[in-house]
C-alpha cells in the first residue's frame, strides 16, 4: 500500500516539478513571463494548469493521509506563480514522506472515505481508494499539467514525465 500510494506519488511530484523547472526555462528563453503558462487550459471549462498542479497534490497527500489516519497537510490557495507551485510540491512531497510506513501498509481494508470539495464524502476500501481513484485522479492532473507544458511548446518528452531513472 505504502509503494502504490507514497512510492508512486513523490517521485511524479518530482517530475511534476522537473517540469514546470522546464517551463520556466522555456518562458525566460522567449521572453515571456512563465506565469501565462499557469493560465492555460485543455478547454474553457477545465482546470488550467495551476489547477492541474495543485490537484495531483491534493490527490497525493490526502489519499496517503487517509491511508494512515492522518489529517492531511493544509495546503494554501492554489496561487498562479510558478515559485508558490514549486513550494506545494515541495511541501506535498515533505508530508508524504513523514507518514508511518507501517500505517499506510496496514489501511488495504480498512474504510476510509474520500470528502470532494462540495463536502460528499466517497467510502472506500484503502485498495479501492488508491486503485480506482486516487492514483487515477493524480495521475489525470499530471499528465494535463504535462499535456499543458507540450501544447505550448516547451520541449518535453516521456522521460521527463516518467522521470530519469
Amino acid at each position: 500500500m505504502y509503494e502504490a500510494s507514497a512510492g508512486l506519488f513523490v517521485p511524479y511530484l518530482r517530475n511534476l516539478s522537473a517540469l514546470l523547472d522546464k517551463g520556466v526555462a522555456y518562458a525566460e528563453t522567449r521572453k515571456f513571463n512563465p506565469a501565462v503558462l499557469l493560465g492555460m487550459r485543455m478547454a474553457p471549462n477545465m482546470y488550467d494548469l495551476a489547477q492541474q498542479i495543485g490537484e495531483a497534490c491534493r490527490h497525493a497527500t490526502v489519499a496517503p493521509a487517509l491511508l494512515a489516519e492522518r489529517e492531511p497537510v493544509a495546503l494554501p490557495a492554489v496561487e498562479h506563480d510558478m515559485a508558490g507551485l514549486q513550494a506545494r510540491i515541495a511541501t506535498s512531497i515533505e508530508f508524504i514522506e513523514s507518514l508511518p510506513r507501517a500505517a499506510i501498509d496496514a489501511a488495504a481494508e480498512r474504510n476510509v472515505f474520500f470528502k470532494l470539495k462540495n463536502g460528499t464524502e466517497l467510502p472506500f476500501t484503502g485498495r479501492t481508494l488508491l486503485l480506482t481513484f486516487s492514483v487515477p485522479q493524480f495521475f489525470f492532473h499530471v499528465t494535463t499539467a504535462y499535456d499543458l507544458l507540450r501544447h505550448a511548446g516547451v520541449e518535453l518528452v516521456k522521460k521527463d514525465f516518467l522521470g530519469r531513472k
